[in-house]
């Protein structure tokens, strides 16, 4: 419930800031625009008839400000973008026209707050994108690669592509030479590029592994290993990624990631569709791949045990009992004859399920 005498939304950018007020008693609005800074939105925010919220959307500015008005004794709620409501035919937009519908959202109480996470969490957040988008680039690089060799109808068939044999057959093929020039300047550089990033992939890797040994997410991480498919890295962006666990229950993780179907109904007609793909991507690409593992035969072997020693007796416990469920579910799925990769993601939605129930476990 909304308590405070005034509501202010924010529309923040980089350079500017729109704030519009509401005050609750004598119903006045005031409209100003003020610079970024965190001094100059504290004193104007001061100006106005207390108490004070301050509503304002999530986006590139992170959450430096929601953490400095905090820290001033000032309630401010960072809000999703996606989840505002806007009336459907209002077609003016405009910072301050945003600001405004900021401020009475917030009054209203209409709107949906996102975690903000800390310092540290956030920071740890930022070292695990990295890592996400150098994988994003290294499987570029390799595309590239690959496909300027394929032009000129050259295909590696000593088995599995980018092991230590692939990589020496890419590297005979450039002592070789190519037909020109210009094709040998162009292989070196797709080449170059592959290693480059390869090695800033392994650089970060090396750093996830040492901060994940060594934070505040260390139990979390050992807990959630206890499950096939959630080895250190993944463990440790899930962790950083979601954040606060508690403020899910099993059945709503699975939304929030994007993981549970659409729906289009009306009267009696219920029409269910794709996945949603919602919220975190990089979160539901994980869940995704690490589904994948539960398809084998379920058996404990010595990484997982290597895992289990780490967690406590009722982490493992539970553990051992997810990986079992999600097996049998899968061979469901292998019975029904449905498409391996529909049931994976049905797969996916009950391991972050899972996942959450490991993640909340009180040891």
């Amino acid at each position: 419930m909304f308590i405070e005498r005034t509501s202010v939304g924010l529309d923040v950018h980089a350079r500017s800031v729109v704030a519009a007020a509401i005050d609750g008693v004598t119903g006045e609005l005031v409209q100003t625009r003020l610079t970024p800074s965190h001094e100059d939105i504290r004193s104007w925010l001061g100006r106005l008839e207390g108490p004070v919220a301050v509503a304002y959307e999530a986006g590139p500015t992170g959450f430096g400000l929601a953490r400095s008005l905090a820290a001033a004794g000032v309630r401010c709620e960072v809000v999703a973008p996606s989840k505002l409501q806007r009336p459907a035919g209002d077609r003016v937009k405009t910072d301050a026209k945003d600001a405004v519908h900021l401020a009475r959202l917030l009054r209203l109480d209409e709107y949906v707050a996102v975690s903000i996470p800390t310092v540290e969490q956030e920071t740890a957040r930022d070292l695990v994108r990295a890592r996400e988008d150098a994988r994003g680039d290294l499987m570029r690089a390799r595309h590239r690669l690959s496909k300027l060799l394929l032009r000129q109808g050259i295909v590696y068939s000593g088995g599995q592509a980018w092991t230590g044999a692939h990589d020496a057959w890419l590297r005979q093929i450039g002592r070789q030479r190519l037909d020109s020039p210009v094709l040998q300047t162009t292989f070196e550089s797709d080449y170059d590029a592959v290693l480059t990033v390869q090695a800033r992939r392994d650089r970060l890797d090396t750093a996830i592994t040492q901060l994940a040994a060594t934070s505040e997410f260390t139990p979390l991480l050992r807990r959630l290993g206890c499950l096939r498919g959630i080895g250190t890295l993944t463990g440790f962006a899930l962790a950083v990624e979601i954040g606060d666990w508690h403020r899910f229950t099993g059945n709503t993780i699975g939304a929030f990631v994007g993981l549970v179907p659409s729906e289009y109904s009306s009267g009696q007609s219920r029409v269910q569709g794709p996945i949603t793909k919602t919220g975190n991507t990089h979160v539901r690409r994980l869940l995704i791949e690490a589904a994948w593992h539960h398809r084998a035969r379920y058996v404990a072997g010595k990484t997982m045990r290597d895992r289990w020693e780490l967690a406590s007796p009722a982490a493992r416990a539970r553990g051992d009992a997810g990986n079992r469920r999600l097996h049998a579910r899968w061979n469901v799925f292998q019975d029904r004859h449905k498409r391996h990769v529909i049931a994976n993601v049905a797969i996916a939605r009950e391991l972050a399920g899972w996942c959450w129930s490991l993640a909340v476990l009180e040891e």
